[in-house]
């Protein structure tokens, strides 16, 4: 049941920081435990435009992916989700969770979310009967803050470097959500973009391990517009591309400020590319692609468990063939388990600064 208009803002997701090691390298990072975080408020720097209210109730901006059945789903798992996946009627992810097995079409996470807040209602664009969600019916959150992104890669031996203050190459809504916006009757997110000061360390040549590993929560991997990706979870364990409404470039902030997607941005110019294109890199050194291969759609009936497989990209000049994750139309969107047999070093903090936003959030 919907709240009342004047009922305080839900408490939203907790985060953490921590340190620890994984396969044997030490990570420091900000670990979402349950998701994408809750209130927070700073002043404005980073962004170049005033916020707007642009009409976006019932429409998407960019081109979503659609996809097509086909293939038979590769060894080590069977396929999650079952519903043919088309622009209109995506499979629902809720349910397809796991903390001891990967699976195709699955998140195969180190935690199981214990909630904390997002989105508190089903929006029409969600059929939990049939188990599907339509994309192009899904409100967004309005505005178009335009910002200033740092992204930078460089390579070095064996390591590749990449910075970034996780702002965006693309606008995005205005955040906290306003009450007035179509969205704030769904998912009434108080989150602020904030600056923040990313660097990570990745393997340059990445090693495929022997069993896949789970994936935290929080940022799995880094996209070329400069933000980070999130796995497909929300902070209930949810299929957060399904439920949290997001600005018409599918992200959002998380309670520290860090702008994220959960699932492949309309707003990535490799969104909907003739043929496979790295858009990012994971957490364990392996490029993320999207694009067509052969000429086809990527469904998860084409990868394995970790929602990925062997492709030939252009990496650092040259056309490689490697192990690659994959982003899809289909939940879950990208990683759902890591392949590497080693994480790189990671850190991300605040550094402050926040977009200009429209009306505070409710007291709470």
């Amino acid at each position: 049941m919907q709240p009342p208009a004047v009922r305080p803002s839900p408490p939203r997701r907790r985060s953490a920081r921590a340190s620890w090691v994984v396969l044997g390298v030490a990570v420091t990072t900000a670990v979402v435990l349950a998701g994408c975080g809750s209130s927070t408020s700073a002043t404005s720097s980073g962004a170049t435009g005033a916020p707007t209210s642009a009409p976006s109730t019932g429409a998407t901006t960019g081109s979503t992916p659609g996809s097509t059945p086909g293939g038979s789903a590769p060894a080590g798992g069977s396929a999650g989700t079952t519903a043919p996946a088309t622009s209109t009627q995506l499979p629902l992810g809720d349910g397809h969770l796991s903390t001891t097995t990967p699976q195709v079409g699955w998140v195969f996470s180190c935690v199981k979310p214990q909630g904390g807040g997002g989105a508190f209602k089903d929006g029409p664009w969600i059929d939990t009967v049939a188990g599907t969600w339509d994309p192009t019916t899904k409100v967004h959150v309005q505005g178009n803050i335009t910002w200033t992104s740092d992204l930078s890669i460089t390579e070095s031996g064996s390591t590749r470097s990449i910075t970034t203050s996780d702002l965006p190459d693309h606008a995005t809504g205005v955040f906290p959500i306003s009450p007035s916006d179509p969205a704030y009757g769904y998912d009434r997110n108080p989150n602020t973009i904030k600056k923040q000061t990313v660097a990570w360390k990745l393997p340059r040549s990445p090693q495929q391990a022997a069993t896949p590993t789970c994936v935290n929560m929080g940022a799995v991997g880094i996209m070329t517009s400069g933000v980070v990706l999130f796995n497909a979870l929300d902070g209930e364990g949810r299929d957060a591309a399904a439920h949290e409404t997001l600005d018409a470039c599918d992200g959002h902030p998380e309670r520290t400020g860090e702008y994220h997607y959960h699932n492949l941005s309309s707003c990535l110019p490799a969104a909907t590319s003739a043929t496979p294109v790295v858009v990012g890199w994971a957490a364990d050194g392996f490029p993320i692609v999207a694009g067509r291969r052969d000429g086809a759609v990527v469904t998860n009936a084409d990868l394995d468990v970790c929602h990925g497989t062997t492709a030939t990209v252009p990496i650092d000049g040259t056309d490689t063939t490697t192990y690659a994750y994959w982003m899809t139309a289909e939940y879950p969107y990208s990683i759902g388990c890591y392949t590497g047999s080693e994480k790189g070093t990671l850190s991300s903090a605040p550094t402050g600064g926040a977009a200009p936003a429209g009306p505070p959030p409710p007291a709470r």
